[in-house]
């Protein structure tokens, strides 16, 4: 990016003192243009004008106006427009002569005595076509190398998230795998514990948490995939979550459903959403530090589903709202900064939904907004 800027900076930098000398240098061809109008003015029948229509003759690209001293048009040259029989020509070249003039592009002649006592007349001229696209030129290439640019960025970014992307899947994967044999092996010693211990009361305990186990491993094995979401009750998995956490967190934390009544559908993966959910929750503990509220909400209206999680926590400063959901981004000391980032992905890649932060006061508390199109 510095050496485009460099470049563009130095085209600029050589165009404008090219275009300068060549500004430069049509003005003295008018000067000389001029001057040989001031010679035929002055000729008299034995001066040989040749040399001066020639030069008068040799003038093919710069638009000329002469005016006379009220500034009306008395002849034009190179001025590359027609006009209909209802225009008035010289009504419309006068106006473009003071334009001319505007710009300090005219140069005076005085007319001999015998003419007009005092009189003269003013040679108006404009850059030629070539001097005004030599002047568009460097801009053009400056868009295209902005361009240029701006496309090599995206083709970066692009691959720098598609590798990304690959450490995610991998990463994923092969942590499902893992979990597989140990899962296995856990079930199996829970059916040899119950045929020996049949009336034991932490059975069913063990057997949620192999379950729960199994749920983790299954989700890790679906990122990456494609799995299609389908109407689901967000209700529902809600309320798993909510359950979930209540008996796995402190009695200082208050964990408080506030659901509609009916059902509310959305097109959802249940075990990403389910994961997602508990995540905001999890950072939520973490949060108020073992103690507080947390308040999960659910809205809807005609075309999307709102889920909210909110707590009385520490807050969020403003400026890390975004910072938060970037990989490697946490305030814990032992936290690897990738379960906001992995619940992003899983939101609005795989539910086509949005998830930010949607308000935080330093001391009071943060809400986590889920946005999620509503199925049917």
């Amino acid at each position: 990016m510095l050496m485009a800027v460099v470049i563009a900076v130095g085209s600029l930098l050589i165009s404008h003192y090219l275009i300068s000398d060549l500004e430069q240098e049509e003005r003295n061809r008018m000067e000389v243009w001029a001057e040989a109008m001031r010679s035929l003015n002055a000729a008299d029948e034995n001066t040989d004008l040749n040399l001066v229509l020639k030069v008068i003759n040799g003038n093919y690209t710069i638009p000329v106006i002469l005016t006379d001293q009220d500034g009306r048009a008395l002849s034009a040259r190179n001025i590359n427009r027609s006009f209909t029989a209802d225009e008035d020509s010289m009504l419309y070249l006068s106006a473009l002569a003071r334009e001319f003039r505007a710009h300090d592009r005219v140069i005076r002649i005085d007319l001999p005595q015998e003419f007009e006592r005092g009189g003269f007349i003013h040679i108006c001229y404009d850059e030629s076509l070539m001097l005004k696209r030599l002047a568009i030129y460097p801009y053009i290439q400056l868009g295209v190398v902005v361009l240029f640019v701006l496309i090599a960025i995206f083709a970066l970014f692009s691959a720098m998230r598609a590798e990304q992307n690959k450490v995610w899947v991998g990463l994923s994967k092969e942590t499902a795998h893992q979990l597989g044999t140990p899962i296995s092996s856990l079930m199996a010693w829970h059916e040899v514990l119950r045929d020996t211990y049949p009336d034991d009361v932490l059975l069913p305990e063990m057997e949620k948490d192999i379950k729960r186990l199994e749920r983790i491993a299954e989700r890790f094995s679906k990122i990456g995939s494609i799995p299609n979401p389908k109407p689901v009750d967000v209700l529902e998995v809600l309320s798993r979550v909510v359950t979930y956490m209540d008996k796995r967190t402190s009695n200082k934390v208050r964990i408080r459903a506030v659901f509609p009544e009916g059902q509310v559908i959305a097109n959802l993966i249940p075990s990403l959403f389910e994961w997602v959910a508990e995540n905001l929750c999890k950072n939520a503990v973490d949060a108020m530090g073992g103690a507080g509220s947390i308040e999960v909400i659910v809205e809807e209206d005609e075309r999307f589903v709102y889920v909210e999680v909110k707590d009385s926590g520490k807050g969020i400063p403003k400026s890390d709202f975004r910072s938060v959901f970037k990989p490697g981004f946490t305030t814990k000391e032992r936290g690897w900064g990738l379960g906001l980032s992995l619940a992003k992905r899983i939101v609005e890649e795989y539910h086509r939904g949005k998830i930010y932060v949607k308000e935080s006061v330093l001391g009071v508390g943060t809400t986590f907004r889920i946005e999620l199109p509503k199925g049917g």
